[in-house]
């Protein structure tokens, strides 16, 4: 019970870093009696923030600037202030007693390949004739280094306010004699330009980068930042709201996202799909804290960017949080309304021809592909991943008829969560959970649907105490998520290999949103955890 207790005394802290959310912050940990919280640990924290910030850090100002020079000066000065600053006010309480010996060496680790990852990557990123610094096909997401999701947002961009379609296919490739062939999509220097696919509003963000940074080289350093300043920040906040015993885990076991190498690959791609999880996260735990503002504006962007982030507004509808709600809503017709004047009706009309084809998976050209049929971990595609075997009817109509069957069910498991009384440790699990299985709606979700997932198992694993089975339990699930086959395979085989990370994410899931929740106890014995004795 000491650890329970522990648990639920935390002090009211409402936000993990003052600088990005405007919130006080002590400048002493309070330490439960009978603990001692190494000064060692608290240093190492904030030593790796520092160097993962110092080299987001160095890759915007190289997109803004394109000076090395002062990229490092840049680079130099937020890493020092994020150190001293995490120093003097570490993201929780750090709780000695929470951890274990043999979870800091595994944080460690995962700190140290993350960084490695990043410190590469950013050497691509900068420089992309260094192939070498980019995460091969075998690894991440199975792509080639010239594929950049991030250039359809760039053209995108710099296109919406001028063509009459902004989706039209001539401007991401070239014709096609073969409707059913890989498509060939047009260069834009070292990288090919990729299909955009998303709602017009989302282009306010990177219209504005265009401004600031119209190279797409630069642009990509930028957004290469933001997405990884993003992510870590989403990492935290939600460590932060734990509390400390959660929270210390948590942020512990953290590294774990970031030392993936689909989250590494994702990065390196500019996709959006990890922002925007990060984005909505960060929303949920400000409207929870009553930071009505914040919060309705990175929900209402994150919504009217992909879409499926919209099924939080059903969870706040439920739980009557109308301020949290109006507030989203609001944002987000003001969000359509600026991108109404910044570009017209045209991409709008557009996108409205364009949405069946998205909803139903014919406008992914990806889908020419049998080996994207196989990596895909959307539940509609389990329908035209039956054709790989040959099973008739498998098409794009069996996707729209799955697709509208799961989004009825998605609805209901919202509202029936919405309906229970969540402490504040489950309740990040039930948010990020809902965002999973939203996302799994979308007919083309490739191996970056992990991402997310990868962060509910760090946390589901932060509810429970380090032992040896604990460990071993994320490991294996860890392992088991991080599974990349071979392009060259057949897909049926490639089909068959992904149904193990799939097999995991439900798992994941049902855990998060059990009934009761495991606060410091125990978590099904499915992945590993351990049962400890009652206190």
């Amino acid at each position: 019970m000491a650890e329970f207790r522990r648990q639920n005394t935390y002090a009211g802290i409402n936000s993990p870093v003052d600088a990005f959310e405007g919130v006080d912050m002590p400048t002493q940990t309070t330490e439960p009696p009978g603990t001692v919280t190494p000064r060692l640990l608290p240093a190492l924290i904030a030593l790796s923030l520092a160097c993962a910030f110092g080299i987001f850090a160095f890759a915007a100002a190289m997109g803004f600037t394109g000076s090395k020079l002062v990229a490092v000066i840049v680079a130099v000065g937020i890493a020092a202030f994020v150190a001293w600053y995490f120093w003097r006010r570490p993201i929780v309480p750090l709780d000695e007693g929470a951890n274990s010996r043999a979870l800091k060496v595994i944080s460690g680790l995962a700190t140290l390949a993350a960084l490695c990852q990043l410190v590469r990557l950013c050497v691509f990123i900068v420089n992309p004739a260094e192939v070498g610094c980019a995460v091969s096909p075998s690894r991440g997401l199975g792509l080639q280094a010239k594929h950049s999701c991030l250039s359809a947002y760039y053209v995108a961009a710099r296109s919406v306010a001028t063509v009459p379609n902004v989706y039209a296919w001539e401007l991401y490739s070239f014709p096609d004699v073969n409707p059913t062939a890989p498509r060939k999509p047009r260069p834009i220097g070292s990288f090919d330009i990729d299909a955009y696919e998303y709602p017009p509003p989302f282009l306010l963000l990177p219209r504005t980068l265009a401004i600031l940074t119209p190279e797409f080289l630069r642009f990509r350093m930028v957004w290469f930042a933001l997405n990884g300043a993003v992510l870590v920040i989403g990492l935290l906040v939600v460590a932060r709201m734990l509390g400390p015993v959660a929270g210390t885990r948590a942020l512990l076991f953290s590294p774990l996202v970031l030392a993936s190498d689909i989250t590494i690959g994702t990065l390196q791609v500019g996709n959006l799909q990890a922002i925007v999880s990060s984005l909505a996260m960060i929303a949920m735990m400000l409207l929870a804290q009553r930071r009505y503002a914040a919060g309705g504006a990175l929900l209402a962007y994150a919504t009217v960017s992909k879409l499926f982030p919209g099924l939080l507004l059903v969870y706040l509808l439920v739980q009557r949080k109308w301020r949290a709600l109006a507030w989203t809503v609001g944002l987000c017709i003001a969000l359509v309304a600026i991108s109404l004047v910044d570009t017209g009706w045209a991409p709008y009309k557009a996108f409205l021809d364009h949405l069946p084809r998205l909803l139903g998976g014919e406008a992914f050209p990806a889908f020419r592909r049998p080996w994207a049929v196989a990596h895909n971990f959307s539940v509609p595609g389990m329908a035209l991943k039956l054709r790989l075997f040959g099973v008739a009817g498998a098409s794009f109509g069996a996707m729209k008829i799955v697709g509208w069957i799961y989004s009825l069910i998605l609805l209901a498991v919202t509202v029936f969560v919405a309906r229970r009384t969540l402490t504040r440790e489950r309740e990040p699990l039930a948010w990020l959970a809902i965002l999973i299985l939203a996302s799994l709606r979308s007919p083309f979700l490739p191996l970056y649907a992990v991402i997310p997932v990868l962060w509910l198992l760090t946390l589901l694993a932060a509810t429970v105490p380090p032992t040896f089975k604990t460990l071993f339990g994320v490991f294996l699930a860890w392992v088991m998520l991080n599974i990349v086959p071979s392009t060259s395979r057949d897909p049926r085989l490639v089909s068959a290999i992904i149904l193990l990370p799939q097999m995991v994410i439900v798992i994941l899931i049902v855990l998060a949103l059990r009934r009761r929740g495991h606060s410091s106890g125990q978590v099904p014995a499915s992945l590993g955890f351990a049962t400890p004795s009652p206190e």
